[in-house]
């Protein structure tokens, strides 16, 4: 999960800038949350983690906005299971963009997946996900 000393130019100047391994911590701990059943049915939470602009591909090939993924998420059966994330690693690719990459399970459907985390003023926000079938 270490960054390690990862820096990303910030401007022109080809200044540097530090992402923390505390900020790659708080993205994959929100990914995680998002696999809840309980985040899944809270319409308020979704909408502090979801950016107003995110859009997904989903492993069955379905494209989703914040409107579509909303609504399906909030139409999900009540007895729904977590999703369980496997494999998730992450880095920073520019200034406040991180890049999640996990294998996702749920009964036995296996899927790859990649997220997009971008933050905002107002935090991590996810704007692209995709998932693909595992093999």
């Amino acid at each position: 999960m270490s960054l390690g000393d990862l820096r990303t130019p910030t401007s022109p100047s080809n200044t540097m800038r530090f992402m923390s391994d505390e900020d790659l911590a708080e993205v994959m701990e929100r990914e995680r949350e998002l696999q809840t059943a309980a985040v899944r049915a809270d319409k308020e939470r979704l909408t502090e983690l979801l950016a107003p602009d995110f859009e997904e591909i989903g492993a069955s090939g379905r494209v989703w906005d914040f409107e579509s993924i909303l609504e399906m998420l909030l139409d999900e059966d009540d007895e729904t299971s977590d999703i369980e994330v496997h494999e998730l690693t992450g880095r920073a690719i520019a200034d406040d963009v991180v890049i999640l990459r996990w294998q996702s399970v749920r009964g036995d459907r296996r899927v790859h997946r990649t997220s997009l985390w971008r933050r905002r003023p107002e935090g991590w926000r996810l704007v692209h996900h995709q998932g693909t079938p595992a093999l």
